[in-house]
């Protein structure tokens, strides 16, 4: 029998959801959306599930995930009940149920716990580069750049990174263990061949590379099987941007926080440009979007959509000074910067990729792939 939390509404609310008992059930929604299918007939169903409390039925659910808020179903809905901002919002609920911490619960309905944890973790890299911090040396290298290296060495940092790597990799993929467990282990009635784990597995690979399912947005209107707008475009450029930066800074941070400064066509430099052209072009875009507010996506912005900008902006800027000030040949500028530059970025890294805006890029083409293999064994049980 299904359990009803009769306080379920209320709960949603802390996430971002707007007054669901305005909704009738007409269907629109669902009728308007390109995504929609046989299989899942979102929003509409998601509506439903949250105003009657169906707590299990809503975790094991992978609807929210398969929306890209494209918000047509928002414009259309005749109750305004913004179908759309729910989806938004299961998808923070969903992220705080797969949590098993309990912390993205914490960062998401708490202002507090989501500016103090910033402010905790950029004091805790303040006070490790205080009492451990290399000579700042005004020598300059023979290419006239900074010596960073000497005030911050590459291999130490590198350490930090591969625990910072560790605990992150850790924290996403046992939630993602959670989600698994949620969407397709709770069905005992569905027997799931291990093979299709193996056959199935194109589509994370798919979807996590070119966001496909986001491309299929409008495509009722345009006529289409998919839609490469200007939205996804920078959306897939900023997103881009940011697994490249991250992957030099896990990965290669030994061949890019170098004292020799490249010509500007080598690739260490080509790919750096690449991130912060991506990075500054899609944070700038979404702040216009979401300040003018006139896409019915951009109405609606939880406290964490504003905190992430943010902090994905000031990283941004800050790695370009950084980088200005050290071929320019400014010591004190480059490791003052360099200092604040990971104080924005090792919170930012921390918090959003388990725990908040970022998680999404993982749980969105899990998904998809989990939502795959469900339907291909129930496929094969006929």
């Amino acid at each position: 029998m299904a359990k009803i939390n009769p306080d379920f509404a209320k709960e949603l609310k802390e996430y971002g959801a707007l007054d669901l008992n305005a909704c009738y059930n007409c269907g629109t929604c669902t009728a308007v959306c390109s995504l929609s299918d046989e299989d899942n007939s979102f929003p509409r169903k998601m509506i439903r599930l949250s105003v009657l409390g169906l707590e299990d039925e809503l975790q094991s659910s992978v609807d929210p995930w398969l929306c890209y808020y494209c918000g047509e179903c928002s414009e259309t809905c005749p109750q305004q009940t913004d179908p759309g901002e729910l989806m938004m919002t299961l998808r923070r609920y969903l992220t705080a149920k797969y949590d098993w911490t309990g912390l993205a619960s914490k960062l998401y309905t708490s202002k507090i716990w989501e500016f103090g944890a910033i402010i905790f973790l950029a004091a805790f890299i303040l006070v490790l580069f205080i009492f451990f911090h290399g000579p700042m040396t005004t020598e300059l290298t023979d290419d006239g750049g900074v010596k960073l290296n000497t005030f911050a060495p590459w291999k130490i940092v590198e350490i930090g990174d591969w625990i910072m790597a560790g605990l992150l990799s850790f924290f996403l993929l046992s939630n993602i263990f959670n989600m698994y467990l949620k969407i397709v282990r709770n069905d005992k009635s569905i027997k799931i061949p291990l093979k299709l784990y193996f056959t199935e597995f194109w589509a994370l690979i798919v979807h996590f590379a070119t966001q496909l399912q986001f491309s299929k947005c409008d495509t009722e209107l345009t006529g289409k099987k998919y839609t490469f707008s200007t939205y996804w475009i920078i959306h897939w450029f900023l997103m881009t941007s940011y697994v490249i930066m991250l992957i030099m800074i896990m990965v290669f941070l030994g061949w890019f926080q170098t004292d020799n400064i490249y010509e500007w066509w080598h690739p260490q430099r080509l790919l750096g440009y690449y991130a912060t052209i991506g990075l500054t072009i899609g944070i700038v875009y979404f702040f216009i979007e979401r300040i003018r507010k006139k896409s019915e996506k951009s109405k609606h912005s939880h406290v964490t959509d504003w905190t992430f900008l943010v902090l994905l902006f000031l990283t941004t800027i800050t790695g370009i000074l950084v980088h200005i000030f050290r071929i320019y040949g400014m010591p004190y500028p480059t490791y003052y910067m360099y200092v604040f530059h990971l104080m924005v970025l090792f919170p930012m890294l921390m918090i959003e990729v388990p725990f908040s805006k970022w998680s999404h890029l993982a749980y969105r083409p899990f998904a998809i792939y989990f939502n795959n293999v469900v339907i291909a064994a129930r496929k094969q049980s006929k």
